[in-house]
């Protein structure tokens, strides 16, 4: 009984000092125990020593300066792509700016081009409304004036001095004027109106748009025009009955 108490005590004793010696090595690390070896019959001295860690030289430096490098590189590739991605943005707002500043330019001359065709239009239209709107007095001056107007259409050439000048040789003013007693009037065909013109001339030389009326005053003188330009060049040049 009492042997196998002791045994019992003894297994728990080593059993603790196993314990202690494991936490020993786990708590010291590495150790190392150098043994020193000698001829048989002499003593053995055993030594145990800490082994002491070697030392390692390391330093961040470089890694840092790696990692920084790499940074760098990255960083200077983004800013290229968004100076690159920046430049193709600029061009394409400058192609499209000129793009509409030529559209606008088109545009523009187109819009002058119609503002200037429909200002001709009507500058046409107006002179056109102003000449059939025109008033002219009714006397030797409105008459004259009037038949010039119609004349400057057609192409008749006269002027105010001329054809005044025939017309107070002629009948002096006076529209209802007519020749009894000439050869004219001898052959049926006596002279009448404002510048004295026998019917066979008023009705082949009437000019279109006068009255068909041969003591009209407008369109007496008017056709007696017409005729003076065919034979004489100009009412201008007659200085004398025709």
């Amino acid at each position: 009984m009492p042997k196998n108490i002791f045994s019992r005590a003894r297994s728990r004793s080593l059993t603790r000092h196993h314990k202690i010696a494991m936490a020993g090595v786990t708590t010291l690390g590495a150790a190392a125990i150098g043994f020193s070896a000698v001829p048989s019959g002499a003593s053995t001295t055993t030594t145990t020593e800490a082994a002491q860690p070697a030392a390692v030289a390391f330093s961040t430096e470089q890694i840092k300066d790696v990692k920084a490098s790499v940074t760098d590189q990255m960083a200077g590739a983004s800013v290229k792509a968004e100076q690159i991605a920046a430049k193709k943005k600029a061009e394409a707002a400058a192609a499209a700016k000129q793009k509409a500043a030529a559209e606008a330019a088109k545009k523009k001359a187109a819009a002058e081009r119609q503002a200037k065709e429909a200002a001709s239009r009507a500058a046409k239209r107006a002179e056109v409304k102003k000449a059939a709107q025109k008033s002219y007095p009714n006397n030797l001056d409105g008459w004259i004036r009037e038949s010039l107007d119609v004349m400057k259409k057609h192409g008749i050439p006269g002027s105010y001095e001329g054809i005044k000048r025939n017309i107070i040789r002629e009948s002096s003013g006076n529209p209802r004027a007519i020749n009894n007693w000439d050869i004219n009037a001898i052959n049926g065909i006596p002279s009448k109106g404002l510048l004295q013109v026998i019917p066979p001339t008023f009705k082949h030389w009437h000019v279109p748009g006068t009255s068909w009326d041969i003591y009209d005053p407008v369109a007496n003188i008017t056709a007696a025009c017409n005729y003076a330009a065919d034979k004489y060049g100009s009412m201008d040049n007659v200085d004398s009955a025709y």
